[in-house]
């Protein structure tokens, strides 16, 4: 029994500008889809639903607590 030596491939580290990008795109993901809601919450504006105004004792119908329109 001899003691062989034993070759590996290389180890590659990731580098310190990859690390950066990843993190700065990560960030602008984040970024983007956070103005991308709030864009989303100023501009819709959706229309009165139709719902029934009037009493009803039926069940499966429902009105709203408050109607605005």
């Amino acid at each position: 029994m001899r003691n062989e030596l034993h070759t590996y491939a290389p180890v590659r580290h990731i580098t310190r500008p990859v690390w950066i990008g990843c993190i700065v795109g990560a960030i602008m993901l984040f970024a983007g889809a956070n103005a991308h809601l709030i864009y989303v919450a100023v501009t819709s504006q959706p229309g009165c639903v139709p719902h029934h105004k009037n009493i009803d004792t039926v069940d499966g119908t429902f009105r709203a607590a408050k109607p605005s329109c």
